[in-house]
């Protein structure tokens, strides 16, 4: 095991120390990438079995104290880790933000005995492990948040509003709480009207019972400590539709939750930190907001 007092940029180590909780061992199932950094095929991790965090420290010149958990999209089925993970987590770096990114299992029944809750699993345990070792990492522990792209952005939302369930056995004397969320291009909810269909199969299966459905569909679950939260989405997201930030934002509205939304033209889905077009500025937006947010702390 990483001794975590001695990381160091861009390394990685794994989430659990020891048993990973829920997990099933199947010969089936082996990790693997496809696509590559640096080329037009972007990076994508399939068949996670063995979660783990990477570590981007904020240099000591510009630290902030604050920190990010990034979880990558892939609707479930992969993880887009580059374009969604690692570009992100330097972005973060250079406006003095520690950043760690989550690869986490994907929903799979031959190495889960609950995959519904095995993405939460990893994202609550990796909140607390930068939580615990936060002063050794030069954090606040107060200014930890999180940070989700599409399927992944339906990860961080459930872990905002879902910070507090018992889905594995952990010390309660550190929270799974984010301090703030960035949700972008999300997907919030289950609802048949609105939903990624191939986020909610892979994570449910082909005919989940209502009440699973109700669980996920993380609008139904924001409270007066939903974490403040901005949304970045566009508007001719054809993969996710903007309705899914616009639902969680009535509900934070509703429990003067502190949030603000970034409505673009265009962009469609999975432009990471943009490619051509107004959607391109969203890290600029992010930036302000993160600055006041911070500062109110």
């Amino acid at each position: 095991m990483i001794n975590i007092t001695l990381l160091t940029a861009q390394e990685e180590f794994p989430l659990w120390e020891n048993e990973i909780p829920g997990q099933l061992v199947s010969a089936e199932v082996e990790e693997y990438a496809t696509g590559a950094i640096g080329t037009n095929e972007f990076l994508r991790i399939h068949q996670v079995t063995e979660p783990s965090l990477k570590a981007y420290p904020a240099s000591k010149e510009n630290a902030t104290g604050a920190a990010v958990l990034i979880c990558p999209g892939g609707g479930y089925k992969i993880l887009a880790i580059d374009h969604e993970g690692y570009q992100i987590a330097e972005w973060l770096n250079s406006i003095g933000i520690s950043a760690f990114v989550l690869k986490y299992r994907l929903p799979d029944d031959r190495i889960m005995k609950d995959k519904s809750i095995g993405p939460l699993q990893d994202a609550q345990k990796a909140l607390r492990t930068i939580r615990k070792n936060a002063e050794k990492w030069g954090i606040h522990p107060d200014k930890i948040g999180v940070m989700g792209f599409s399927a992944g952005g339906h990860l961080a939302a459930s872990l905002s509003v879902h910070y507090d369930a018992t889905v594995y056995e952990h010390d309660k004397t550190i929270s799974a709480r984010p301090d703030f969320s960035i949700l972008l291009y999300p997907v919030v909810s289950f609802q048949s009207n609105i939903t990624h269909k191939g986020s909610k199969n892979n994570l449910l299966g082909e005919n989940p019972a209502g009440k699973e459905v109700a669980y996920f569909s993380n609008e139904l679950h924001v409270d007066n400590n939903t974490p403040p939260t901005l949304l970045i989405h566009s508007i001719d997201d054809k993969a996710v539709p903007i309705e899914n930030s616009l639902a969680y934002l009535k509900q934070l509205k509703a429990f003067a939750v502190p949030a603000e939304m970034h409505a673009f033209a265009d962009g469609g889905h999975g432009y990471g930190l943009g490619r051509t077009g107004s959607h391109t500025h969203w890290s600029k937006n992010a930036e302000n907001w993160l600055g006041l947010t911070l500062n109110t702390k």
